[in-house]
């Protein structure tokens, strides 16, 4: 399932708008702050669709029943474009486990490329929820490799995919590629794909513009 939020209206469109523009892009410290506000917002509209629970609490003057998350999520986040928006998850999964996968892409001169996992760190995920945040969606193949290589701590029952911005490309690849009930929560779905793999009109490369540029 597909949840795309681009129509929506409310304060999330400024966020959007802002991880976009050129010049507040500048702004690398607002630059992060908008993709943990965007990871917030879409971490909230996910959990309207966990499992939930009745539980007696005690308040200083009586009793109520509150219905509570049934158990905690495993957040996962690709390294390093994904922590701002793994925080944003964080402040509405306050109690979950944490995974942590550092994927890349080996460019060859023909301009294709490989994609590369060479870091892993989870908790077992077998029979979770498993949420896994990446501010873009280009082609897919890196959200399918991260996947792939999470399977070794694991099967989650659950998959949920948050990204700031995706291709329509990435957006079929990957759920031609994933499990079925594989949920897709998305700010944004952008039309064209350059031949160097770029989200068009996408905002550029999110890693370089929450942390610096890297060599």
């Amino acid at each position: 399932m597909i949840h795309n939020f681009s129509d929506t209206h409310s304060i999330f469109q400024n966020y959007l708008s802002e991880i976009r523009d050129i010049n507040i892009q500048k702004d690398a410290m607002r630059f992060r702050k908008n993709l943990e506000r965007i990871g917030f917002v879409l971490g909230y509209e996910l959990s309207k669709n966990l499992a939930y629970q009745q539980r007696e609490v005690t308040t200083p003057l009586g009793v109520t029943d509150i219905s509570v998350l049934k158990e905690q999520p495993v957040v996962a986040s690709i390294l390093r474009a994904g922590l701002p928006m793994h925080n944003g998850l964080l402040d509405v999964f306050d109690q979950a486990e944490n995974a942590f996968i550092s994927a890349y892409r080996k460019s060859h001169k023909n301009g294709s490329f490989d994609v590369h996992v060479e870091y892993l760190a989870s908790p077992n995920i077998d029979n979770k929820t498993l949420i896994i945040a990446d501010p873009m969606l280009a082609t897919g193949s890196s959200m399918v490799m991260v996947y792939k290589s999470l399977l070794q701590k694991g099967r989650p029952k659950k998959i949920h995919i948050v990204s700031a911005i995706a291709s329509q490309e990435a957006v079929d690849f990957v759920t031609k590629n994933l499990p079925k009930s594989t949920e897709l929560w998305l700010g944004a779905i952008d039309e064209e794909l350059t031949a160097q793999s770029y989200i068009v009109p996408g905002l550029g490369d999110a890693g370089d513009l929450a942390f610096g540029n890297k060599e």
